[in-house]
């Protein structure tokens, strides 16, 4: 029988190997960017592919078809990820739910305000005020499997419910400021196409390759739309069915196509769909770099942003709960492990990266290269801090008072 620890832990093995892979193909994308090979890498991305099916055409270079065709693989678990979550995971327990998503708000507002402010004035450079709100669940993870037991379960499950939160503010972000103009008639077909999925979940349809099939029509009908191709993924992955009541699932193995498609997934988009993307897109040839084009107002207030922003706001907002009585911290975790934690948060990378391609890809290419430089920069200097902090904070022991509330997350 397979529990919902087995699943917890088999889920933070996978995000964080993933993480370490990611890892990786960042720095392998450096230095291919950095070398005599730039000029192929660039080619390469800027490849157009095309399928033609009758009247409808799709033609894009291959850097838009890893953003609008992989990442919609990528939003699609994540939505699997938070069906699971809301109805028999951390997202269904209101108690276990506080402490993250108190978190979760305070790292999402602070970064934004933050990046506003560097660049007050600006109408270009403020469509990037989200990138610096997001969190890499994979690469944050990957860093805490690195420090190996010394950080508590606890911990990682409070990452990764933040994170989840996280991804979830990040499409309500993409699905209302970052969609172009509207073309009513393919969103009244993508909307017949998620009818039709409700339907089949209503009637008890259990194929996965039937509801596969029409969330590949669906993907096709949003990307003409002018609402971005990856959202698709993710309204599709809320009509897989679910068996089992909550309490039920939360003992024991669920025989479900949403369990078995996140299930045979997810190590296809932790081992190749992320680590494509971060190779497509961490891409910066540093040689004869304008810095004046570079070090502005966006690439600061990233960096500022993920790294000041995010950890104000994770921190000050989860120590304003505790102290308001609302929650108390989890079992065995200390203050000094939630500032390493807050500090983590400021690795964006994948998603603000991915919300820098939506913010500036009609405008000019030096605010891509000064998100690419902040982004990596701050991801950096946050996993270097964040779990120095961290290392240092499992030297302490946690306060008796701190216990009472969440043990259940052990």
């Amino acid at each position: 029988m397979i529990t919902a620890r087995d699943r917890l832990k088999e889920f933070l093995h996978l995000e964080s190997s993933g993480g370490i892979v990611l890892m990786v193909a960042t720095v392998l994308a450096l230095l291919v960017s950095n070398s005599a090979l730039s000029e192929l890498y660039t080619a390469s991305l800027d490849t157009r592919f095309a399928i033609i099916l009758g009247s409808i055409e799709l033609d894009k270079p291959l850097l838009l078809w890893i953003n609008d065709g992989l990442m919609a693989i990528f939003f699609f678990l994540i939505g699997l990820e938070l069906k699971r979550e809301i109805m028999v995971g951390q997202l269904s327990s209101r108690e276990q739910l506080i402490l993250p998503l108190v978190g979760a708000v305070g790292g999402f507002i602070i970064p934004a305000l933050i990046y506003v402010a560097f660049n007050f004035g600006n109408s270009e450079a403020l469509n990037g005020w989200a990138i610096p709100s997001a969190t890499d669940i994979a690469f944050a993870l990957g860093v805490l499997a690195l420090l190996g037991s010394r950080i508590p379960l606890a911990l990682k499950i409070f990452l990764t419910t933040l994170a989840i939160i996280d991804d979830l503010a990040a499409i309500v972000v993409i699905a209302l400021f970052y969609s172009g103009d509207l073309t009513l008639s393919a969103i009244g077909m993508a909307g017949v196409g998620l009818l039709l999925l409700v339907a089949m979940n209503l009637l008890g349809v259990s194929s996965k390759v039937a509801y596969i099939l029409v969330g590949i029509v669906i993907w096709v009908c949003v990307l003409k739309s002018g609402v971005h191709a990856t959202l698709a993924g993710v309204l599709v992955a809320f009509t897989i069915p679910m068996s089992g009541k909550p309490r039920e699932a939360q003992e024991q193995e669920q025989t479900s196509p949403l369990r078995e498609i996140e299930h045979d997934l997810h190590p296809w988009v932790a081992y190749g769909v992320l680590p494509v993307f971060a190779f497509a897109n961490a891409g910066v040839d540093l040689r004869g770099l304008d810095l004046s084009s570079v070090f502005n107002g966006v690439s600061f207030g990233i960096i500022a942003g993920l790294l000041l922003g995010k950890t104000l706001g994770v921190f000050s907002f989860t120590k304003f709960a505790v102290s308001m009585n609302w929650v108390s911290l989890p079992a065995g975790v200390t203050w000094g492990h939630m500032l390493g934690i807050s500090v983590l948060t400021g690795i964006g990378f994948t998603m603000s990266l991915f919300i820098a391609t939506l913010a500036f890809e009609h405008g000019p290419f030096d605010y891509l290269q000064a998100t690419r430089v902040g982004v990596l920069a701050a991801s950096v200097v946050a996993a270097v801090v964040g779990s120095s902090i961290l290392l240092f904070a499992s030297r302490e022991k946690p306060l008796p008072d701190t216990q009472h509330k969440t043990e259940g997350l052990e």
